[in-house]
């Protein structure tokens, strides 16, 4: 993978380490964030997991990958053309970091200068209609001559025509499982091609076959790594109406290509701009929209630095954790909320709540929440 940017640089160890905690049981993007804040480094998280565990009630020890199974992880990386690049790195984009609980791990195949672009995720049917294509791989090839990358999720039809008006330029692929199981496998050679120019991302392990549940964490990384997204072409209930959905929620600009009435593929596009979507029958209408949001902050980015005074904190006793278990139900509750209710401090209600996750116990929401399973 080629850059041409300095600054931080995560050792091999320290890299080895993460990896093993994000491919853990049970710990996600949120979790992997609160063991990071509170023990430090992965390493400690590591040894500390079965004592959390039990803590939290949890009936079987997490499976913890090897240190020999993630460094054959690595190895599949690279011979990919790929590695794996942590949030606190230069090369991680940087609009990602600023999404809620962005992917503390990810594997980045191609050139990372393409994250330095200010991005647009096109977005569409995978049944697309030519004149769809066509206005696809038309606004692809406008927005990068104008300096911006591009970004899809190598599906075909619309997916495929973005990223094929973007080779010139720059353009970004999420896939939804290993770099190495590109989805569909005939856009292997356009993820290829992609890789001079741009780059391809994922957050799955290598060797990891994509299933249905696995696109709505893609999408949502498309989402997150754009400042707007343009939906082409889609029907009621599409993939890309879920991406459009998580484009609004993360405070991203969304953008509609209108059809026609009677196309069941334009039902989608033309409900989201009846909804609000701004629409776009040229590159102009995009471009004008975003400049103004050009180098301005999305929010602050994630941190994985220890709050203060976060083990200066007693570690909670049993009854404590009684009265946090007593205050969540299946209904979703704000984390404040129940530190409100229990009187308790953060730091021992973030420490439960930690536990509960590794047990299996716990669901975590958007904005914040969580609730018992």
């Amino acid at each position: 993978m080629t850059t041409g940017r300095a600054g931080p640089s995560f050792s091999d160890r320290q890299r080895l380490a993460w990896l093993r905690l994000i491919r853990t049981d049970n710990i996600g993007p949120a979790t992997f964030r609160d063991l990071i804040n509170r023990f430090g480094s992965a390493e400690t998280a590591i040894e500390m997991l079965p004592e959390l565990t039990r803590l939290g009630g949890g009936s079987r020890l997490l499976r913890v990958p090897s240190v020999a199974e993630a460094e054959a992880e690595m190895v599949l990386a690279a011979k990919a053309g790929a590695r794996f690049v942590a949030i606190g790195e230069t090369d991680y984009p940087p609009i990602l970091r600023r999404v809620e609980n962005p992917p503390p791990l990810i594997a980045v195949r191609g050139n990372a200068n393409v994250f330095v672009l200010p991005p647009v995720a096109i977005v569409g049917a995978r049944n697309a209609s030519l004149a769809g294509i066509r206005m696809a791989r038309m606004l692809a090839a406008d927005l990068g001559r104008e300096g911006f990358a591009i970004v899809s999720g190598l599906a075909r039809g619309i997916d495929t025509a973005a990223h094929e008006g973007s080779l010139a330029t720059g353009g970004i692929a999420v896939l939804a499982g290993g770099l190495d199981r590109p989805y569909p496998p005939e856009n292997a050679d356009l993820m290829q091609a992609l890789a001079a120019n741009g780059a391809a991302v994922s957050e799955m392990p290598f060797g990891w076959e994509p299933r249905a549940r696995d696109f709505p964490r893609r999408n949502r990384i498309i989402a997150g790594l754009s400042l707007g997204l343009v939906v082409v072409e889609a029907a009621f209930r599409s993939g890309s109406l879920i991406s459009a959905r998580m484009a609004g929620e993360l405070g991203r600009l969304v953008f509609a290509v209108p059809g026609s009435p009677l196309d069941p593929r334009a039902a989608g596009t033309n409900g989201l701009l009846k909804d609000g979507a701004t629409l776009v029958t040229e590159a102009r209408d995009v471009i004008e929209a975003i400049s103004p949001l050009i180098g301005r902050p999305l929010g602050e980015a994630e941190t994985f630095e220890e709050p203060p005074d976060f083990t200066a904190t007693p570690p909670p006793g049993d009854m404590d954790r009684e009265r946090v278990i007593e205050a969540l139900g299946p209904v979703p509750t704000g984390v404040d909320e129940i530190i409100r209710h229990t009187g308790l401090h953060p730091a021992q209600v973030f420490m439960i709540l930690l536990e509960l996750d590794l047990a299996g116990r716990l669901e975590r929401h958007p904005g914040g929440q969580v609730s018992l399973i």
